[in-house]
């Protein structure tokens, strides 16, 4: 195993990941979906209606609810946050290290946008 492997895999097992249902449903209970893939997959694939774009060097500083340059929707610690890259790899790190900012209800979409297409939930064209 690489040691990127096995870094996935440690960051995996502090989560409660979501499959795309359990994601949708989330998002209709109010938590905040955040599609952190680059605009180019944007571009190609679409989006999810609802969902708020984040790219991913910019995540931390975006959803730090203590942080001057937290979004609107960045409001308190409790925030159910479900963080989405473009196969699930990069989420998993990154909702990681939303949890280490106190984020503790951040989790990640298993098989990410991709998964969410494949499921034919909501997309809109690229």
């Amino acid at each position: 195993m690489s040691a990127v492997d096995d870094l996935l895999e440690r960051a995996r097992g502090t989560l409660h990941r979501l499959e795309p249902g359990q994601a949708a449903a989330a998002r209709e209970a109010g938590g905040l979906l955040v599609d952190i893939r680059y605009a180019a997959l944007r571009e190609r694939d679409g989006t999810i209606p609802g969902a708020l774009i984040v790219e991913r060097n910019e995540l931390e500083w975006r959803l730090d609810p203590t942080g001057d340059h937290r979004l609107p929707e960045a409001a308190h610690h409790d925030l159910h946050v479900v963080v989405l890259c473009n196969e699930g790899y990069a989420s998993s790190l990154a909702a990681v290290s939303l949890h280490q900012l106190g984020l503790h209800r951040a989790t990640d979409l298993i098989g990410g946008f991709q998964a969410w297409r494949a499921a034919g939930l909501p997309v809109t064209s690229g």
